[in-house]
């Protein structure tokens, strides 16, 4: 399967659409953050260290893109709101608190 070429301006384009040219700028490097995270566990797999360490590791690294998820969530679930209410909408901040919440139960009850 070969993919399509990078659109004009890249894949973060898109992205600034919806999210605007900051808040993709936080989505990258949260996901650059990961990517490092991801390397260090493949470091440590490689030099033979303990289980309990990368059990430890993996769990960071996942809680880092499970944040990356919750703040894309959060902005769409903004853009969403914004689009319905008009900008009457709460602060960013009220939006991921909100998500953090529903999140947090939907955790408790699978």
């Amino acid at each position: 399967m070969t993919l399509p070429p990078n659109p004009p301006g890249g894949y973060i384009c898109g992205v600034e659409e919806h999210v605007g040219e900051r808040e993709a700028g936080r989505i990258v490097n949260r996901l650059r953050r990961v990517e490092g995270q991801a390397r260090g566990l493949q470091r440590m797999i490689e030099e033979g260290r303990p289980c309990e360490e990368i059990f430890t590791q993996l769990a960071a690294t996942k809680a880092a893109l499970d944040r990356v998820g919750v703040l894309l969530i959060s902005l769409k679930m903004r853009d969403c709101l914004e689009e319905e209410a008009g900008k009457d909408v709460g602060s960013r901040e009220a939006v991921e608190r909100a998500l953090e919440a529903f999140l947090k139960y939907t955790r408790c009850v699978k």
